[in-house]
C-alpha cells in the first residue's frame, strides 16, 4: 500500500538484504512533507533511494562506505548521456571471449547434475560459464580506458548482469547447496535504467562521521546498518559489510586474499570490516555504543531534518531511540512499515509506537527535526 497521490519511480538495483524498495514510497512521503530541495542519503547501498529522489528533481548527496555504491551512485546520478549512447559499449562487452581466470578460480562451479557442491567439497555462487565472461568482461572495462562515468555504467551492468544468474540467497557468506535455476542462464550486461537529471549530484565514499561535518544540506536520510538486540550475540560474527565482499572484487578487481568456505576477503574480516553501529556491546556508562553512535550522528548532522531508519530488531531498544529524538529535536512524524500507515495518533504517538515496537518486529521511520543550533 502506498501513500495516497504519491508517484514512486522506478529504481534498479541488486538483491540486498538492507534494500529499502518497500520503504520507498514511506521515505519519499516523508520527504514531500517537508520543504527540503538537497538530500543527504548517508548510507546508500544500492542507491535506491538517492536514485528516486534525483528522479524526483531533488539534489542528492548520495554517500556509502562501499565501493560498489560509490560505483552505483556514479552511474545513476552523474550520468549526462542517453540510455542509447551506451549500447555499443555494452554490445562490445557482451562479445567479448570468455577466458578462464580469477573468478572463475575462487567463484565457478561445474554444474554437476544440479549439485553446486564442488571437488573440494565448498560450493559457488556461479556456474562456470558466467564466471569466464566475468573474467573476460572485467579484464576488458579495465582495458578500454573509460572514464569515470563510463566505467561506473560497464561496472554497474555487469553486476546487475551477475545478480540475474547467481546461486545465492541475496548474498556472498554461503550459497546454495543445489544450482539455483536463474544461475543457468546466460550472461547478458543490459544498459542500465539510467536517467538525465538536472540536479548537481555528488557521489561519496566516506565515513559517514568524516563527511556530515562538511556537508550542509536541508533533508538527510540515515539507514545504519543495525547491531542484533540479542544478548547472546558472540563478540566474532559476519559483519554486514562482508556481504557483499564479492562486488567489492568484482569493482576493485585487486585480487584479495580470501579465507573461509565462502571464499570472503580478508578485509571483509569480522575485526577489520565493523561498524560502530552494529556492536552490541555497552560502554562503560553502561550505554549501548549503537545507540550513542546515533545520537552522535544526528548531533553531527548539519540539517533542518532527518529521517532515520531503523528495526526494532537492531540493538537501540524503541525507548532508547525516543530518548535520542527528544534530546536532539522535534518528532515530526513516525511510520512502521507492518502497519503500512502512520502509527502517531493524537497525544497518545509516543506510547503507541513505543508500545509496537516491543510487541512486534518492525521496521521504522523517524522524521525528525532538529533543535535549532
Amino acid at each position: 500500500m502506498m501513500p495516497d497521490g504519491l508517484d514512486v519511480p522506478y529504481t534498479e538495483g541488486i538483491k540486498y538484504a538492507g534494500s529499502k524498495l518497500k520503504l520507498l514510497p514511506h521515505i519519499l512521503q516523508m520527504v514531500k512533507k517537508v520543504s527540503a530541495k538537497t538530500v543527504l542519503d548517508g548510507f546508500s547501498g544500492t542507491t535506491r533511494v538517492s536514485q528516486a529522489l534525483a528522479r524526483l528533481g531533488y539534489t542528492v548527496v548520495c554517500n556509502d562506505v562501499a565501493v560498489w555504491s560509490k560505483v552505483f551512485g556514479t552511474c545513476y546520478l552523474l550520468n549526462k548521456k542517453r540510455r542509447e549512447d551506451y549500447q555499443p559499449l555494452i554490445d562490445h562487452l557482451n562479445a567479448v571471449p570468455p577466458v578462464d581466470g580469477w573468478f572463475t578460480e575462487h567463484y565457478g562451479g561445474q554444474s554437476n547434475n544440479g549439485c553446486a557442491i564442488q571437488s573440494d567439497g565448498r560450493k559457488r555462487p556461479w556456474q562456470v560459464h558466467n564466471t569466464r565472461k566475468l573474467d573476460a568482461i572485467r579484464g576488458e572495462i579495465d582495458a578500454l580506458k573509460l572514464d569515470s562515468v563510463d566505467e561506473a555504467v560497464a561496472l554497474t551492468s555487469l553486476i546487475l548482469a551477475l545478480d540475474r544468474v547467481d546461486s545465492s540467497l541475496g548474498h556472498f557468506v554461503s550459497y546454495l547447496k543445489d544450482w539455483s535455476p536463474r544461475s543457468y542462464k546466460k550472461l547478458m550486461l543490459k544498459v542500465p535504467s539510467i536517467f538525465r537529471s538536472s540536479g548537481e549530484h555528488r557521489v561519496f565514499k566516506r565515513d559517514i562521521f568524516d563527511l556530515v561535518p562538511r556537508i550542509f544540506v536541508d533533508l538527510a536520510y540515515f539507514d545504519p546498518p543495525y547491531g542484533s538486540n540479542n544478548e547472546k550475540m558472540p563478540p566474532s560474527r559476519v559483519r554486514y559489510a562482508s556481504y557483499y565482499h564479492v562486488w567489492t572484487s568484482v569493482i576493485c578487481a585487486d585480487k584479495p586474499a580470501l579465507f573461509g568456505k565462502a571464499s570472503r576477503r580478508k578485509d571483509t574480516s569480522d575485526t577489520v570490516a565493523a561498524s560502530v553501529f552494529e556492536e552490541f556491546r555497552r560502554n562503560d556508562e553502561g550505554r549501548f555504543i549503537a545507540v550513542e553512535a546515533i545520537e552522535d550522528l544526528i548531533a553531527a548532522t548539519s540539517a533542518r531534518w532527518i529521517i532515520l531508519s531503523y528495526s526494532s530488531g537492531g540493538r537501540a531498544t524503541a525507548r532508547a531511540l525516543n530518548d535520542v529524538m527528544r534530546r536532539n529535536g522535534k518528532l515530526i512524524d513516525v511510520v512502521a512499515l507492518n502497519y503500512k500507515k502512520n502509527v502517531m495518533a493524537g497525544m497518545k504517538w509516543t506510547n503507541e509506537w513505543l508500545r509496537d515496537a516491543e510487541e512486534l518486529n518492525r521496521e521504522f521511520l523517524f522524521l525528525l527535526e532538529k533543535k535549532a543550533v
